[in-house]
């Protein structure tokens, strides 16, 4: 079990990405702890009388370099709204590094990341250390319309990049499973985040071929640290707590 951290980054920028999302970058006066693409942090919102529980946001991004952790935030309740008003210099309290990640393939293998909404942001982290260890994956990442695809130009960095929007005004028209590459490839390994929906159908897409697939949930959490019972998702193997259990799961555990 990797050691848990308690610690009070600064704020170093935050970009307005959209009228829905803010990238926040943080940073520490001393290295960040090693976090595995697929883990989440718990942030406490300050300054926030109704929200009393941390925020469980995705690890969108790590760069040891400059010493630097992204997080992907969605402003769609107060909690959130108050994180997307940090500014540089403000403090965030982080609990990190918590939950399970993807599985890193051995050897040479076509890896498939399916990203949608707000799910695409765990895919650029693992997008990464996939090139650096020689595996070009393929994004495939799916929006309601062009102006709600996020990162674009970071995914294309790391990756082959391909989208769908379910109003035609970006790649592709209609669902990532609908998309053409999916009738004319094979994939060795399939790692997806996003709406249920998206990933349940990404996971019959494997089942169907036989391909190894995980899915990131993305259910409430509130202590992140199996305490609290909040995130409970029915598997093969029973009720299992995705915080500490996930929330990277093979599908096969999954009662989809």
């Amino acid at each position: 079990m990797m050691k848990k951290y308690i610690l009070d980054l600064s704020v170093s920028a935050s970009e307005r990405i959209n009228e829905k999302y803010v990238l926040l970058k943080l940073t520490d006066d001393k290295p960040l702890p090693v976090i595995i693409p697929g883990q989440f942090v718990e942030v406490r919102v300050d300054d926030s009388p109704a929200t009393f529980l941390r925020r469980p946001i995705s690890v969108n991004f790590v760069d040891y370099d400059k010493n630097e952790l992204w997080l992907l935030v969605a402003t769609i309740g107060e909690g959130t709204r108050r994180l997307g008003r940090l500014q540089k210099g403000d403090t965030l309290n982080c609990v990190l590094p918590l939950g399970n990640g993807f599985t890193m393939p051995d050897g040479q293998r076509k890896v498939l990341l399916v990203g949608g909404g707000v799910g695409v942001a765990p895919l650029l982290y693992f997008g990464k250390q996939l090139n650096e260890r020689g595996i070009k994956p393929t994004f495939l990442l799916g929006a309601r319309s062009a102006k709600d695809l996020l990162m674009l130009d970071e995914f294309r960095k790391y990756g082959d990049l391909l989208v769908t929007t379910e109003d035609g005004t970006a790649g592709e028209k209609g669902f990532v499973t609908q998309h053409s590459l999916l009738q004319k490839e094979t994939f060795d390994q399939i790692s997806t985040c996003g709406p249920k929906p998206m990933m349940v159908a990404v996971a019959r897409y494997a089942q169907k071929y036989g391909v190894y697939c995980e899915a990131s949930l993305e259910n409430l959490m509130a202590c992140g640290l199996g305490a609290c019972l909040c995130c409970v998702e029915k598997t093969t193997e029973g009720n299992l707590c995705v915080c500490k259990e996930g929330p990277v799961f093979d599908v096969k555990r999954l009662n989809w």
